[in-house]
Order: structure tokens, then sequence, then C-alpha cells
């Protein structure tokens, strides 16, 4: 997909001071929903929030300067990849330590490429690495379909209201595998109160984690708004999810976890109960209820010390009173 260009900036600027919504714009101008949503909050006014053509077009030129630059693979260049992958330094390390010295250097995916080309000449350089013998695969959808879940919606489409935390009912959903994929933990939680539900699982088929998912939401069904994963395979049965709880299913940006930061937290908690390396499978089913209960009435800092499940009791009364009155 090309980038928004002068002219759409102009035709965006335009249809927002009509009050139209990112939703329509994207459909005027042909584009995603999402790009149109990330163009103005990249693009706006930090202070007054106003999305301005000019200003727009001044930080998008400003970005594209300040990109990194096209690096030749200079003998130079050559030489330092040498000596550091000599040190055991991954290609990573290579390029993230040259960036931080404001050295130049090429590409991860170009170093690799020169070491399997250095392979192929009868060179030693991939011995340094530490999977001597397994190529590396290039990261980026655009070069890896497998496993693609289909109809994903990115948490870049979510409302802001979920991002705040002021609503009860916002959920985020995650999977705990046990040693040698034996058995896995479902565990959910609401990102206002920290409400936790866990499930024990033979594994992480997406069936039985849609049937579940389902299963020990449905009580909580006329207060759940959203559901936010991450991108796991686990996740494919999300639309039926959606549809069976009457809810938006979003997911994070892959290798952002702190997009889900509270579901980590407490499964942070739960490696206290059950540390790694555990073969879960094996573990009691009464084991799993008796950690749910211990941290649901654990208090909370942020709460002033209430409970999860004294927060979700107070904050459900709230929401019945509101709805009263």
């Amino acid at each position: 997909m090309k980038h928004i260009t002068s002219e759409e900036r102009h035709t965006i600027a335009h249809l927002l001071s009509q009050s139209l919504s990112p939703a329509t714009i994207a459909r005027q101008l042909g584009r995603q929903r999402s790009t149109i949503t990330r163009e103005i909050k990249r693009n706006s006014d930090q202070r007054s929030g106003e999305y301005r053509h000019d200003l727009a077009e001044r930080k998008s030129q400003s970005r594209q300067k300040g990109k990194a630059k096209r690096c030749d693979y200079t003998p130079a260049i050559a030489a330092h990849v040498a000596l550091e992958l000599s040190k055991w330094n991954s290609p990573e390390q290579i390029v993230g330590t040259a960036r931080n010295l404001g050295i130049d250097c090429v590409s991860i995916e170009t170093i690799y490429r020169k070491i399997w080309a250095d392979k192929k000449r009868g060179g030693k350089l991939h011995e340094d690495l530490r999977r001597r013998s397994k190529r590396y695969r290039k990261r980026g959808a655009a070069k890896d379909q497998r496993g693609k879940i289909c109809n994903a919606v990115s948490i870049d489409e979510r409302p802001a209201m979920v991002e705040d935390r002021k609503r009860l009912g916002d959920w985020e959903i995650d999977l705990i595998i046990g040693s040698g994929h034996n058995g896995a933990i479902l565990t959910l939680n609401d990102r206002v109160s920290g409400l936790l539900i866990m499930e024990q699982l033979t594994g992480k088929q997406a069936s039985e984690v849609t049937a579940a998912t389902i299963a020990r939401l449905m009580p909580y069904k006329d207060q759940i708004h959203t559901i936010t994963s991450d991108n796991g395979k686990e996740f494919a049965g999300h639309q039926e999810i959606a549809e069976a709880l009457e809810i938006d299913f979003y997911f994070a940006h892959p290798y952002h976890s702190w997009e889900r930061g509270s579901n980590e937290n407490l499964n942070g908690l739960i490696r206290q109960y059950i540390p790694k390396g555990t073969n879960i499978a094996t573990l009691p089913a009464e084991l799993f209820s008796e950690v749910e209960t211990a941290l649901n009435d654990r208090p909370r800092k942020r709460h002033g010390y209430l409970s999860p499940t004294e927060k979700h009791k107070q904050l459900t009364n709230e929401e019945k009173v509101a709805l009263v009155s």
C-alpha cells in the first residue's frame, strides 16, 4: 500500500472539519480504516489534537528524513561483521550495537544473506552463528503467510476508551503453554478490575480455546465489550467467539506484548504457583480454581488495596445504579 499523499491529506483535513468519521473518510478515499486512523493519530497536533494538512505534511516529511538510509555492504562493514560474529554476537546484536554507536551497518537480513552466500562459497561465517545449520526466516507478514489468522481486526481500530481503562468489560486473553507442549492454561482478565479467569486445556488447539473462552465468559456476556489477544493461531476462532458473546475481538501488533500488559502481568503471577517447566496436563483441575481464587482475592495497590473480585463487584454495582438512574 502506497503512502498517504499530500492531496489525500487535504481531503482528510477537509472531511474531518465536517465531523466525518475515519471509517467514512477511509471509504471515500478507498483506504483501510486503520490507515486513516493511523495517519490522524501520528500527524495531528499533539497539544490540540487538531489534524491540519500543512502540519501533517511536515510531520510525514520529517519522519521520512529520519529513516535509516540504504547502506552498501562495503569491505569495512564486512570486516566489522566478521569480527563481531567471531565474538559470537548475533546479526541482531551487531546491527543494534552499530545503531547505538552511530556506525554504518546494513540490515539484519543483509547480514544473514551474506552469511549464507559465504557458506555456499565454502566460507565459515555461519559457524559462528548460534544455530549454525538453520536458515534465517525473514520477518514480516509479506514474507510469511503461514498460520495467518483470517479476518483479524487490528488493535488500531479498537476504541480509545479501552486504552484508557475506564470501562468495565474490556478483556484480554492469552495461553500459558506447559512443558513440552503438554497442556495449556487459558487466561482471561478484565483490564479495569483485573478479574482473572483460568481454564486448564489439553493443548492449544483453536477449537478447544474457542469453546473454553465462550463457556467461561458467557456468565459475563452482558458486561463484555471487547477482547484483545496476540496473534497466536490458537485464536483463529475469534469470529465465533465474537458472535457468541456479541463483542468485538481485536489483535495486538506482533511482538507488542505491552499492548496486553495486564494479561502479561497476571501470567507472571500465575507462574508463582505454576512455574515454567511444569507439565500442565498432569496438574489436578482443583489447582486452577484455587489459583484463580487466590489471585482474584489478592489486594491490589491500584485499587486502593481492594481485590479484583471486590473491584469488579464495585464497578458492576456502579453500572447497575447508572442504568437505573
